[in-house]
């Protein structure tokens, strides 16, 4: 099959445009043509006077080599890179010990489907509980301001990517696409069928949950086996050196219950929050490194007013939907601050996994229909801001999330401060147009105590600065809540070029727990290259 790529068409064209397009592109008659799919779908907004849709667009032609022949000095006309997937290997007929797979968020989630296909038949440990019970206890604290340490926002089946934008879309080197098999194995567990083409696909909270089970259920049927709610608290290792840096091996799982699951091959999915395990693991001596990781608020904004600042005449049309925004500003003390995880017409939640803290995030629903626009508005930070070891920034995001909770009244309510507020240095005591989504509630007041100096320095120098690209970004009454200290994990479970831990053979540190992902696409593909990387193990593939 032939690609074109940069096809450029007016908004509001046909389909019939989009065909004329091509044909005009290859420069062929209609009868030479026998089908085309679209690849890619993305828009181009900088002419405020003209807003183009771009194609990329795989086509079956009669001539294909004397197409190819004639553009081949033309890097818009190729041929159409072979984006299928292909596995590794088949399990044998019988298993020593299955592998395990700890946690089940979408890097677990991956993990285990692809062993599952390759039939390895995983054993899943997740902590919290399956997806609609967990649910359940999600909105426990969101409206009654109760928290379930073990089923919440960041514990349980879809892990935190459940609640969230549902965004899938990355900046990750692909050369194998394996984001292609995340999105495939997306749309066949029921997500829309666009977010094989559209550049910026997303899902939502509510289809994600039904996605979720029908994944789970085919790992099942492929012999998998998912546990909820089973806690590890150990690993059972053996010194064993090898000549590759391993000074142990692992050779099971305990779990909070006393039972023990022997096996020979781990994968650590287990997002960023799951604290308890990580210090655990630093106990039992596995390599483990502090990492930069970034802080600060949610901002909330009217989204009609992202929406006409980003697309001008063209906002509210059907094919664009709701306006998202990146920005970033290189502070005067240094620092960088800048967007994170934007949602488009959502909603900030309550995201904290630990009693009496505050931990804020942002979610969507496929729709995107709210009234806001939210996102975090973060600095980054080193290890050099938090000195003390592989486990310091723990402690450090501990610190901040236990003055919000403070600082919010001690029930879960967060702080929150109007942007005008927060850039004049004064407190606030009355909200303006702007209404905060976040549940349980907000508490206004003065965000500056809520993070270190230099954090607030550069946000409040940002937000004018963001004011320029955004008009209206810096208006008095969109809303800062606090406070944002998840935005990836503080440490790394550093692995070598075999995906195994550096000094524990058959641990498999994977997805953003691990350091080696931010987001669900992300998080998918690293679950399946560390699958890959244990089947060539457990199969004597190098």
């Amino acid at each position: 099959m032939l690609r074109i790529t940069e096809l450029r068409l007016p908004l509001d064209h046909s389909p019939e445009d989009l065909t004329a397009a091509a044909l005009h592109k290859l420069r062929i008659p209609a009868s030479e043509l026998v089908t085309y799919t679209v690849f890619k779908r993305s828009y181009d907004a900088r002419k405020s006077t003209l807003m183009l849709l771009i194609y990329t667009l795989d086509l079956e032609v009669k001539n294909e080599a004397a197409l190819l022949k004639k553009f081949a000095d033309d890097r818009n006309v190729t041929i159409t890179p072979d984006t299928s997937y292909h596995f590794v290997g088949q399990a044998p007929a019988k298993l020593a010990h299955r592998p395990v797979v700890i946690g089940f968020g979408p890097c677990g989630i991956f993990a285990a489907l692809i062993l599952a296909q390759m039939g390895f038949k995983p054993i899943v440990l997740e902590r919290g509980k399956e997806v609609r019970e967990r649910t359940k206890d999600t909105w426990g604290l969101w409206r009654k301001h109760i928290l379930n340490p073990e089923s919440n926002v960041q514990f349980g089946e879809g892990g935190a990517g459940t609640f969230s934008d549902g965004k899938l879309y990355s900046q990750i080197k692909d050369p194998k696409h394996l984001g292609r098999k995340v999105l495939v194995e997306f749309v066949k567990a029921g997500a829309p069928e666009e977010i094989l083409y559209v550049s910026k696909p997303h899902i939502g909270t509510f289809r994600l949950v039904t996605m979720v089970e029908n994944m789970r259920a085919e790992i099942e049927s492929l012999g998998g086996e998912i546990r909820f709610q089973q806690r590890v608290t150990d690993l059972l290792l053996e010194n064993s050196a090898d000549n590759h840096g391993h000074d142990k091996q692992i050779r099971g799982v305990r779990l909070a219950s006393g039972e023990e699951i022997r096996t020979d091959h781990v994968v650590l999915a287990l997002g960023h929050s799951a604290r308890d395990t990580f210090e655990m693991l630093h106990e039992r001596g596995v390599f483990v490194e502090a990492k930069p990781f970034s802080i600060g608020f949610r901002i909330e904004h009217p989204q009609s007013l992202i929406d006409q600042a980003r697309l001008g005449k063209y906002a509210g049309h059907p094919l664009l939907g709701a306006a998202d925004y990146k920005l970033v500003h290189h502070a005067a003390n240094g620092r960088a601050a800048y967007s994170f995880c934007m949602c488009p017409g959502g909603t900030v939640v309550a995201a904290t996994s630990e009693e009496n803290r505050v931990v804020t995030n942002g979610m969507s629903q496929y729709s995107r229909n709210e009234r806001n626009a939210n996102a975090g508005i973060v600095v980054g930070i080193t290890p050099a801001d938090y000195p003390g070891g592989a486990l310091a920034g723990i402690a450090f995001q501990r610190a901040l999330e236990s003055k919000a909770f403070e600082l919010g009244g001690g029930n879960y309510e967060a702080p929150a401060q109007l942007v005008g507020d927060f850039i004049a240095g004064k407190p606030s005591t009355q909200l303006g147009s702007v209404e905060p989504s976040y549940k349980p509630g907000v508490k206004l007041g003065d965000l500056s105590p809520s993070l270190p100096d230099y954090a607030i320095a550069a946000i409040r120098e940002a937000l004018p600065a963001f004011d320029k690209q955004i008009k209206g970004f810096a208006m008095h009454d969109a809303v800062l809540t606090g406070v944002e200290t998840r935005t990836s994990s503080p440490l790394r479970i550093t692995r070598g070029n075999d995906c195994q831990s550096l000094n524990v053979r058959g641990l498999y540190p994977a997805g953003e727990g691990a350091g080696y992902a931010g987001g669900i696409l992300s998080a998918g593909v690293d679950g399946i290259k560390v699958a890959e990387a244990l089947a060539q193990q457990m199969l004597g593939v190098t």
